[in-house]
């Protein structure tokens, strides 16, 4: 039997709806086959860009639909470096891809710290202080990744006013936003700082299908030709089937039930690794509990080497991400860890849960 993975930060497959796809790709093929099947604009397939660019209250042309989330970071990274160079603040700990990309380009990245109720602004306030440029900051605040952490309303009010008072650049990431299991979803940190400097970036994958790789970005407007040249010159036209599939989705009134059905069966594999991790870990060891999302983060307890856990648990058919793969330079999280409870069923994640107790 294949390992049980708490590694994975993918959604189940059964979340994936084939045919509902399926048919959406058809009627967008039927309904604009020559245009989507042709080279197209860098910024991506236009009635989505519109659609995205009404959801969010701007305009289009500031929209740029992009080959997955990962892709916004990368261009909003390269024109942001080049524009503004300085160091790049990240929570501690936060999405590890950036970290990677981020040390491909040998800046600085600073880490800020993260507690129960997400980014510490008052540690953001010091960091700008200090001297030096910082180029921006790279935030998840809602259902963070690794964390499970969100940002709270009053925090993100804070955010917003420090922004304003420093000038300073943020890309917000929010690819699980909407995968809300409960609660009510704070204002983003766009809405309340009015995209002047807050570029929001999202996708699809946690939400339809992440082999689409349907992404987008939404950028202030001193940087929207930046994007255009990047987008053009890195794939002249981005893949624009795909891209209207999604739209297909929304079009016809599917998006919402099918996001509906998504956040059922996360919400029980979310409650099954809660309700595992209460009775099988032993004393001294804590855990977020994530309103949404895909991830929850665990800190053992005094003295473990999350390291060498993972060398055991593995051994014995569970796997997971140590925290200092979401630390920049491994600076932090020897003890820690990510778990992802959306890709396994209920069951694997009780017993992986159990066997990780046994590796502790």
């Amino acid at each position: 039997m294949a390992p049980i993975s708490f590694a994975r930060g993918a959604p189940a497959p059964e979340c994936i709806d084939v045919d509902l796809v399926a048919d959406c790709a058809r009627v967008a093929l039927e309904r604009d086959g020559t245009a989507i099947l042709s080279y197209g604009l860098g910024g991506g397939y236009g009635p989505l860009r519109e659609l995205l660019g009404e959801r969010h209250g701007v305009d289009p042309s500031r929209v740029f639909v992009t080959t997955g989330g990962l892709q916004g970071f990368v261009f909003y990274a390269a024109a942001q470096l080049q524009r503004r160079p300085g160091r790049v603040l990240v929570e501690g700990p936060t999405y590890d891809r950036p970290l990677k990309l981020l040390g491909w380009r040998g800046g600085e990245v600073v880490s800020l710290p993260l507690d129960d109720e997400g980014l510490d602004p008052d540690a953001l306030a010091a960091e700008l202080a200090r001297p030096g440029d910082v180029s921006f900051l790279y935030t998840i605040p809602t259902f963070q990744n690794p964390s499970g952490r969100t940002l709270g309303t009053d925090r993100r009010r804070r955010l917003a006013e420090l922004v304003a008072a420093h000038g300073l650049d943020v890309l917000e990431d929010d690819p699980y936003g909407q995968v809300r299991y409960e609660g009510v979803a704070p204002p983003s940190v766009l809405e309340l700082e009015g995209g002047a400097h807050v570029a929001f970036t999202s996708s699809f994958s946690k939400t339809v299908a992440p082999g689409l790789r349907v992404g987008y970005v939404v950028v202030p407007e001193s940087l929207r030709a930046a994007y255009e040249d990047q987008a053009v010159s890195t794939y002249i036209s981005p893949p624009l089937l795909p891209q209207a599939a999604v739209h297909e989705l929304f079009a016809r009134g599917a998006f919402e039930p099918n996001l509906d059905r998504i956040r059922g069966l996360l919400r029980t594999r979310r409650d099954a690794m809660l309700d595992a991790l209460a009775t099988q870990m032993p004393d001294g060891v804590r855990w977020s509990e994530p309103e949404g999302g895909y991830f929850l983060w665990v800190d053992f307890a005094a003295g473990t080497d999350a390291g060498a856990l993972l060398g055991r648990a593995t051994e014995a058919g569970v796997t997971f991400v140590r925290g200092t793969d979401f630390f920049p330079g491994g600076e932090s999280g020897a003890g820690s860890a990510r778990l992802a409870f959306s890709f396994e069923s209920p069951e694997r994640i009780a017993e992986g849960v159990a066997l990780l107790a046994s590796a502790l």
